[in-house]
């Protein structure tokens, strides 16, 4: 289990965290969403202690990592920089990760660099964006870490690579109980994915969900009017949006509830929608896109 504590962090006058607590248990997939600047890749840099907090601490497998640097061991950071390895060979770098990493599965990343069709190439700076990427992905499974941080792993990506990654994600948590973070502004990926998602604002953690229970605690409703909402359902309601007389509405509580709200102001059509994340987000967080 990983266990994060009141961490915080300012650089200059910026805060990055602010009293930043939560866990993630073993087995599971957790996803760390916000605008960009919320604070999400400091967070990840700390969880590895590339970031040192001003206060707090992490702790994995009940150990303190600033107390017990072994801890972190267990513990692999796939940047979203593709860069830092550019200048070597496959080789090279096979070689480098048998000597640093001592459960470095050279036959699970020959399979791998099968399984996703990586060409051969001298140098890994010959790869496309997307490529190079992918490559840092593989080599972090390959060394069989307990957790795996991702900050945006999709990114540069084409579609098909996308889905076959996310299936290997899954794969990989239940055959091998491995813990994943993903940092990342693609909330339909997170959607299929996690169990958890945290949602980051200004460095503070302001929401967290468990995805089993959103379709119990949220619904969406499409409803018409003849003229406009009255006001007293604006208080129990998110406006998600609003197309003259037609509105999509986030209620948090019980379906019939939200229902029998809804009802009691007369519309002229009413109609459950599907509900999505970023439904949620618009409304907790506000604007019309969660991530920049």
């Amino acid at each position: 289990m990983i266990e994060v504590r009141g961490l915080s962090k300012k650089f200059g006058n910026k805060t990055a965290l602010n009293n930043v607590s939560f866990s993630v248990g073993k087995g599971s997939i957790t996803g760390i969403v916000g605008r960009n600047g919320a604070g999400k890749t400091t967070l990840l840099k700390a969880l590895v202690t590339i970031v040192d907090p001003d206060e707090g601490t992490v702790m994995i497998n009940d150990q303190d990592i600033f107390r017990e640097p072994k801890a972190k061991n267990k513990v692999m950071y796939v940047s979203d920089s593709v860069e830092a390895l550019k200048n070597y060979s496959i080789q090279q770098i096979t070689s480098l990760y048998r000597d640093v990493y001592d459960q470095f599965d050279e036959a699970y990343f020959q399979e791998l660099l099968e399984r996703f069709k990586m060409p051969k190439v001298k140098k890994i700076k010959n790869y496309s964006k997307g490529r190079k990427a992918l490559f840092s992905l593989i080599l972090a499974f390959a060394s069989k870490p307990e957790y795996v941080l991702l900050d945006e792993p999709t990114d540069g990506l084409d579609v098909i690579v996308k889905k076959e990654l996310m299936r290997f994600l899954v794969d990989e948590v239940s055959k091998e109980e491995m813990t994943i973070i993903i940092a990342t502004h693609r909330l339909d990926e997170l959607e299929t994915l996690a169990d958890q998602i945290l949602v980051m604002k200004d460095g503070t953690m302001k929401e967290t969900f468990q995805l089993h229970s959103l379709q119990e605690d949220y619904q969406k409703w499409q409803v018409v009017y003849q003229e406009s909402m009255p006001e007293a359902l604006k208080a129990d309601v998110h406006i998600l949006n609003q197309t003259g007389r037609v509105y999509s509405l986030l209620f948090e509580g019980e379906q019939e509830e939200g229902k029998a709200k809804i009802e009691a102001t007369e519309p002229l059509l009413y109609e459950a929608l599907p509900l999505s994340l970023e439904d949620i987000f618009v409304a907790k967080l506000g604007g019309e896109q969660i991530a920049e």
